[in-house]
This record gives C-alpha cells, structure tokens and sequence, in this order.
C-alpha cells in the first residue's frame, strides 16, 4: 500500500479532481470543492518555493480532509441527477488517495502536520514540562512518588518554629489645622 501511495503524482489527482469540480460546477453540486482544488494546484505548484508557501501544501491537505467529511454530510441533504451525484461520488472517492499522497509527499520532504505536533508518525514528541510537585524521576530513588501507607520521617525534616511578631498600629494621619476631616488635599 506505502508503495502504491508512493507512486501516486499528487499534482495530477488535484488536477483531475479541480476538472471535475468545475464540470459539475453549474449544477447543484458543492460549492466548496472547486476552490479546494485550486488552492490544491496552487499549493502543489508552490512546493518549491519558499517556506511561506510551504506552508499552503500542509493547510491544503488538512482542507482535503475536512471536505471529505463536508461531502459526505452534503450528499446526504441534497438531491442530484444521477450523473452529476455520480461524478460527486467519484470526487470524494479520489479525495483519500490524495489526501495519502499529499501526507506521502509532506513526509518525504520531512514536513509535519505542526497544528497536529505529528511529525513522521511520532505521537509522543518530546517532553516541554514535568508536573509540579516532584512526580519526576529526578526526585529521590522512589521515583518521584510517596507511598501513601508509608509511615512519614518527621523527625528527619523538623518544622522550624514559628514566633508570633507582635503586629504594630498603623499610623494615622491627621488633617491639617484649618482643614475638615476627609475632604480633598492638594499637593
């Protein structure tokens, strides 16, 4: 299968998949997937120029699959001629072998999918943080956890003693002479 999506031409099937988008454009049929399309041309074309328009070919391929699921939720509430839903079926049939080949060609070229963090197929990543709280295995020879049975070494760690400060009256201001209480001031 990996050496069938392999020899796919990503250009060709957006190609014929925008020809067929325009010939059914005139009738009831989905609006969205002729400029789809043409920002899948688009895209392929820009493949390799610089790392702005790289970028079109990942959002390409995301578009291409949430308008496969757009298809199907559009056949469902609209009647067509045979033909023309034919055609449209035949669209949404060539929208996974695209979808594969444009992933294909992303891996190819060592892209990666960056609003999903996939990159080549590596769902872990790497670590950005650690939990708060000593959950990690940097903390002690337990693994960072404390046993909840386990009896607690409180001698070994003693509380300093906390003094109680005697809390001092804030000072108060008096008005000036001449002035009544709680009006304004100037400086």
């Amino acid at each position: 299968m990996a050496e069938y999506l392999q020899s796919l031409d990503p250009r060709s099937l957006v190609v014929l998949e925008s020809a067929l988008s325009f010939a059914i454009s005139p009738f009831t049929a989905p609006t969205y997937n002729l400029p789809v399309f043409l920002f899948g041309v688009v895209a392929q074309e820009s493949s390799e120029s610089n790392a702005s328009l790289k970028l079109a070919q990942n959002k390409f391929t995301g578009l291409l699959g949430g308008s496969a699921l757009f298809d199907i939720i559009w056949l469902s509430r609209h009647q067509q001629n045979w033909f023309i839903k034919l055609i449209t079926l035949i669209i949404l049939l060539l929208k996974g072998p695209t979808f594969f080949a444009f992933v294909t060609a992303l891996r190819q070229r060592g892209e990666s999918f960056s609003g999903l963090n996939v990159r080549g197929g590596d769902l872990n990543g790497p670590t950005v943080w650690s939990m708060p709280g000593g959950f990690s295995s940097l903390a002690g020879g337990r693994g960072g956890y404390e046993d909840v049975d386990a009896a607690r070494d409180v001698e070994a760690h003693p509380r300093p003693a906390v003094v109680p400060q005697p809390v001092a009256p804030a000072p108060t201001m008096a008005p000036p002479p001449g002035q009544p209480p709680g009006g304004y001031q100037s400086v």
